[in-house]
């Protein structure tokens, strides 16, 4: 016995001496393909030059977190017209597994913590694996040419939130974050919901660990029954009950994690003996006794092929990407194609893209949320990031730090929320053109107005259009032309 232990232990010293010369060689390969010449090849800037946002530009903040000053040009050269040049590249955010992404990946392989064993994350400090997660996440967002894929991964993280504060869940939210969120972010609804379901960190976070029923004196812990429908699936006023509740609740009894043993801790298991298994009825479908932990699958069987889920889904999936209050004609014809297609997450989303709508709708109609807002800016500027820590103070005065939201239902998708945070985005905006956000972020503005071939140049990179005459006298005014586009209406709005 006294061995194995030993053994081990060599192993994860083995595994962290060489993880730690993982790093230092990764975190400096982009910098030896720069030196090189190997990085990728630069195309030209060219902003986009119509007076109002052109459908490449729309597409482009709405589908990623801010085109970067190269984008548009790619973009528009992919067909002969916008609307093919569009569908192009929606073609290629829709099969991210296709985009050649190792720059990011590599970005994101130093972050070590993240991709461990679930057991072996108790070994980290939970304020590390937080940092971690939190900086994986904004390198994902800034980096990668998947740029859909992790808007997506962004909502799923809402729409089943976990906040990290909560007991186990400051060391089970990376696993979370990894095989349910990111696995499934494209796949099937009915295979993310259950992944969801039988989360460890999700059964911390709603005590369904907790729910057991060894005999007729205990209740059901209703705590993740209850978000099931009302956030994850059916939505409120889905047409669910309170009784529905209780026989949901009674059919994940059982299930629970292990928070003991060095080896097995954080493991997911199912005790028939905490489970109650007579006959239930669900949503009008009855569920016969006998079933066992089959109980749980019957259970996610009725409520993600429930009209109510596509309809719930499709009403937030045309918020998200269309606007605060989308029109019924753009959620029925959504959840049309999330019924038909068994919800498959990529055809629901390009119904989401082919509505009137998306292609012809008010466009610079959605507030950046303040994640956005900063990530945008970034790209947009071409920032050089060295520590993404240093962005972390600005999302958490601004209230949308990744995984740090209370309660379930996630950080809000629409505008009202956040319109008190725009004297910190101005802030922000101030300290990135100066190049006071930090020392470990910069920015070279001369080449990026030297490159987008001046001012006015930069502005339309920036906001999607050519900017107007009172637009660019401001700029002249304030002598601070870079700071006055990132904090205008024109930039916080996509």
């Amino acid at each position: 016995m006294k061995q194995r232990e030993s053994d081990e232990v060599s192993r994860r010293h083995f595994l962290r001496a060489t993880a730690g010369l993982a790093l230092f060689s990764t975190s400096s390969c982009e910098r030896v393909e720069d030196w090189l010449g190997l990085g990728p090849k630069e195309g030209p800037v060219v902003p986009p030059s119509g007076e109002g946002i052109d459908l490449i530009s729309h597409v482009l903040n709405r589908t990623t977190f801010g085109p970067t000053p190269l984008e548009y040009a790619r973009v528009k050269g992919l067909a002969d017209t916008e609307e093919d040049a569009v569908a192009a590249f929606l073609d290629e955010q829709l099969n991210p597994d296709e985009l050649e992404d190792k720059r990011a990946q590599r970005a994101v392989r130093r972050f070590e913590a993240i991709h461990a064993p679930l057991a072996e994350m108790y070994e980290y400090k939970e304020a590390f694996l937080l940092e971690q997660l939190t900086r994986a996440t904004l390198v994902r967002a800034t980096r990668s040419k998947r740029q859909l894929f992790e808007i997506m991964a962004h909502f799923w993280s809402d729409h089943l939130n976990i906040d990290v504060s909560k007991k186990e869940c400051r060391w089970l939210k990376a696993a979370d974050d990894r095989e349910v969120v990111r696995k499934h972010a494209l796949g099937k609804f009915s295979d993310l919901v259950r992944a969801s379901a039988l989360s460890p960190a999700m059964l911390w976070y709603l005590d369904g660990r907790e729910n057991r029923m060894r005999d007729s004196s205990e209740k059901p812990n209703e705590n993740y029954a209850r978000e099931l429908l009302e956030l994850h699936t059916l939505g409120v006023g889905g047409g669910y009950t309170q009784k529905d509740v209780m026989e949901v609740a009674r059919c994940f009894s059982g299930w629970t994690v292990r928070d003991k043993g060095r080896f097995y801790k954080g493991r997911v298991e199912f005790h028939s003996e905490a489970h109650d298994d007579g006959s239930k009825v669900v949503l009008g479908h009855e569920i016969a006794s006998g079933g066992g932990e089959k109980d749980l699958d019957d259970v996610l069987e009725i409520v993600c092929e429930h009209p109510s889920t596509a309809r719930h889904l499709a009403e937030k999936l045309c918020i998200r990407f269309l606007a605060d209050e989308p029109s019924k004609a753009s959620i029925d014809a959504t959840a049309k194609v999330f019924s038909e297609s068994g919800g498959d997450l990529c055809k629901t989303l390009r119904s989401v893209f082919e509505t009137d709508e998306f292609l012809n709708g008010a466009r610079g109609q959605k507030l950046k949320r303040p994640f956005e807002f900063i990530v945008s800016a970034l790209r947009g500027t071409r920032a050089k990031v060295s520590s993404e820590m240093d962005l972390v103070d600005y999302l958490i005065r601004m209230g949308h730090a990744p995984f740090q939201y209370p309660t379930p239902d996630g950080y809000p998708d629409v505008a009202s929320p956040w319109t008190g945070t725009l004297l910190w985005r101005w802030h922000f905006a101030i300290a990135l053109s100066r190049n006071d956000v930090s020392k470990e972020i910069k920015i070279n503005q001369d080449e990026l107005i030297e490159k987008a071939g001046g001012v006015a140049g930069l502005a339309a990179s920036l906001l999607g259009r050519i900017p107007s005459k009172e637009e660019l006298a401001a700029m002249e005014r304030t002598g601070e032309s870079l700071a006055l586009l990132l904090a205008s209406p024109g930039f916080q709005w996509r």
